[in-house]
């Protein structure tokens, strides 16, 4: 059974209060999760003797988060990742979104400065559950539908913490949700994840252009520095000579999921810490997965003091793939007027071997 209680956690520049919601399960691990941006506060679990580490990214309070640019831990949309020259075409009709990104600061990033991710979203204990909702009205951010969101936060008895999302509008729009967590599997005070080794199942990627935007082209990963097929330590080719890497400065594509399913789930990803034994297992039913090494990170002081220094931490975000819009070739994000848009990812702790 999971327990869950609620807490101030500070106020914002305009005066609302920020609220925490803990989920602790009978082992004692717990997720909190906060009313500001729906984010991942904290993910406490079990390392190999048994310790509890904080293996998630993030700030002791709201203004923290206010302050921050980097997304952690947080409901990004409607939109998550990049979309080219910020616009989007459904019907026949174009959509101008907010342009945020890249060199030319002509792309969208994350649906702009007022996104999901710095909103202040209701939340409902429902008996085990945490359910988190948020209305975007008809042409916020430029897109189309008066649109309402629901994410349930469950964390279950095997240390693994659910997230579902119910998505719906009144108009022909675009969904693509994610949560962009940052983790780091050896503990708060670690400062790198080069040691970290990770397994991605995916066979092949997106390529991506100087501006980090799928051009339409799929490789596969075989004979690359992308392919994590086996388990592999994110450092040992990380700066290696190709052309995609120099273009993110590390990782920071996405793959094309092709894990076997089970229960409408796939596994995207596994991931293993090189000093606590913490793993991490990701599963999803979307069909790209972004992995990025944290390369932009600038040594912003988290939680107990910490500095979140370049590549001290990795994100998984389970997704459409990027720029889908302007590749219809792609799956797309299209959530119908009407049509109610769910999907869950799930990220599981435990203890390797």
């Amino acid at each position: 059974m999971t327990k869950i209680t609620r807490a101030e956690f500070g106020r914002l520049k305009n005066g609302s209060m920020v609220y925490l919601y803990t989920l602790t399960n009978d082992s004692g691990a717990s997720a909190g999760i906060i009313t500001y941006g729906a984010r991942v506060q904290s993910f406490m679990v079990p390392d190999k003797d048994g310790n509890l580490q904080d293996i998630v990214r993030g700030f002791d309070d709201a203004a923290g988060y206010e302050a921050e640019a980097f997304y952690m831990g947080a409901i990004v949309g409607r939109h998550a990742n990049r979309i080219q020259n910020a616009k989007i075409t459904i019907n026949g009709t174009d959509y101008q979104l907010e342009a945020n990104d890249g060199p030319r600061g002509n792309n969208s990033l994350h649906s702009g400065s007022r996104g999901f991710h710095c909103q202040l979203w209701g939340a409902e204990v429902q008996d085990d559950k945490l359910v988190m909702t948020h209305f975007s009205p008809d042409g916020d951010g430029g897109f189309p539908g008066n649109f309402t969101v629901h994410v349930t936060y469950e964390l279950t008895g095997d240390n693994a913490l659910k997230i579902s999302y119910a998505a719906s509008s009144d108009a022909d729009t675009i969904c693509n949700l994610t949560n962009h967590s940052y983790f780091n599997l050896n503990g708060r005070e670690d400062d790198s994840i080069l040691g970290h080794r990770l397994q991605i199942f995916a066979d092949s990627l997106t390529e991506a252009d100087a501006e980090s935007l799928p051009n339409g082209t799929i490789y596969q990963a075989a004979g690359t520095p992308m392919d994590f097929r086996q388990l592999t330590a994110i450092g040992e080719r990380i700066d290696a000579d190709f052309q995609q890497l120099k273009w993110g400065a590390g990782y920071d594509h996405n793959w094309i999921l092709s894990g076997e399913a089970e229960d409408g789930l796939r596994r995207a990803a596994y991931a293993e810490g090189d000093k606590t034994g913490i793993t991490l297992t990701v599963c999803t039913d979307m069909p790209g997965l972004q992995f990025y090494s944290g390369n932009f990170l600038d040594g912003t002081v988290g939680k107990g003091g910490v500095s979140y220094v370049r590549r001290s931490s990795f994100a998984l975000e389970t997704q459409y793939f990027p720029n889908s819009p302007a590749h219809p070739e792609f799956p797309q994000p299209l959530l119908k007027k009407g049509d109610t848009w769910r999907s869950v990812t799930i990220f599981r702790a435990g203890i390797n071997g």
